[in-house]
């Protein structure tokens, strides 16, 4: 199974989900992005890592680190492996000097522990077929016809919305969503065309 590299782009709030936060992480030479919904906990955990923050006692994939140099392994890569019923699964591939050995974690704390190692995160095609998304705005149409498009005032749920809308808006309110970094929204517009194909 061929490896795609992934690096991380994003971390904002979740715009409907209180609590939570997008993760978005991208194709190394590609425009493909996997937005991931994560804890707030393992948000924190990110973030402080990508800041060089340093605690005023080790959080948990802190400790997870100095446990790996004190049994003397290491981690040499994060791999998003699967998608099954909306729920993304991960695998750290540890090495101890004589043998690799795969745990499987959430991939919030996957992400949270590779970055302490400064390790690649990886994922495969049939995720990134499945869950991806392309951010690639119509030629005819500028970021504020969609934007306009996209953010009229309605009754309907955003879920109807979705529902009821053609293939074609569904393209559209997924760039603007992409454009206006709304990417637990974005995600949504994708399960909806996904559902479609």
């Amino acid at each position: 199974m061929d490896k795609i590299k992934l690096e991380i782009l994003a971390l904002s709030p979740s715009q409907t989900q209180t609590g939570s936060f997008a993760l978005l992480l991208g194709e190394e030479y590609g425009n493909r992005r996997l937005p991931i919904l994560i804890g707030m906990f393992e948000a924190q955990a990110i973030a402080i890592e990508i800041e060089k923050i340093v605690p005023n006692r080790p959080m948990t994939h802190d400790l997870f680190k100095q446990m790996a140099e004190q049994f003397k392994f290491t981690v040499r890569e994060i791999v998003i492996s699967d998608l099954r019923e909306g729920i993304f699964y991960a695998r750290i591939v540890c090495f101890d000097g004589v043998r690799e050995t795969s745990i499987d974690a959430r991939p919030s704390d996957a992400v949270a522990i590779g970055i302490r190692f400064g390790v690649p995160i990886y994922t495969n095609e049939s995720v990134l077929s499945e869950a991806g998304i392309t951010n690639s705005p119509s030629e005819e149409e500028s970021q504020e016809e969609l934007v306009r498009s996209t953010n009229r005032p309605s009754n309907r749920s955003f879920s109807d919305q979705l529902k009821n809308a053609s293939s074609e808006e569904l393209q559209n309110m997924l760039d603007t969503a992409l454009g206006n970094e709304e990417y637990e929204r974005a995600a949504k517009i994708r399960d909806e065309m996904s559902k479609r194909n």
